[in-house]
């Protein structure tokens, strides 16, 4: 397997006025980048070069700080790029929308869980939305940890993230960070997160 670095979906500027193009550009161009390089150079000439990220995910706990960091780092972005789009927002449709409403009551309650533990996420990390066992939950990781990684706390698919590191918000929001979550669920791309938990549900059967 080679590991590439991936193109961002859209334009740094797509985003605005939820997420500016400077936030896009410095986080896309520099820290993920940034991590992407820094695991490259972990896995090089080891045994771990040619290794699919979630088999190393599986054992993560006995591999390389280097590699849990910047493998994080690398994968995390590539998924929360991927779950917002320019014309996202609004809710799921279809077996998404329904799983959602059967797991948490509403779309409406999903989110206002979904956004506390964003909000309430210490520090550096992200937010998920897991599929585990074929059924929803929602998680947080410090870090670049993720909930495909033998560490963490709520093990699963992870089918839509919310990167809640600094970086990813201060240009605009400062340490606002419940107006950026807030912001941020108008960008969301509903369709991708729908695919993925398709492919998850899948994983599970």
């Amino acid at each position: 397997m080679s590991h590439t670095f991936p193109e961002l979906p859209y334009a740094y500027d797509a985003l605005e006025p939820y997420i500016d193009a400077q936030t896009m550009q410095v986080h896309y161009s520099k820290h993920h980048r940034t991590y992407y390089d820094k695991f490259m150079t972990a896995i090089k000439g080891t045994e771990y070069e040619q290794t699919p990220l979630d088999e190393l995910f599986a054992r993560i706990s006995t591999l390389p700080a280097a590699i849990r960091n910047n493998g994080g780092g690398y994968y995390n972005h590539i998924l929360y790029w991927n779950c917002m789009t320019p014309q996202g927002g609004g809710q799921p449709e279809g077996e998404l929308a329904d799983a959602i409403e059967r797991t948490f009551g509403s779309f409406s309650q999903f989110q206002q869980q979904f956004s506390d533990a964003a909000v309430n996420t210490f520090g550096s990390g992200f937010v998920w939305l897991v599929v585990r066992d074929g059924e929803l939950v929602i998680s947080s990781t410090s870090n670049q940890d993720n909930p495909l990684m033998d560490i963490a706390n709520v093990r699963g698919e992870p089918i839509l993230a919310l990167d809640v590191w600094e970086h990813a918000y201060y240009i605009s929001y400062q340490n606002r960070r419940p107006d950026y979550i807030t912001a941020w669920w108008n960008v969301v791309n509903w369709q991708a997160v729908a695919e993925n938990y398709a492919v998850a549900r899948a994983l599970a059967a």
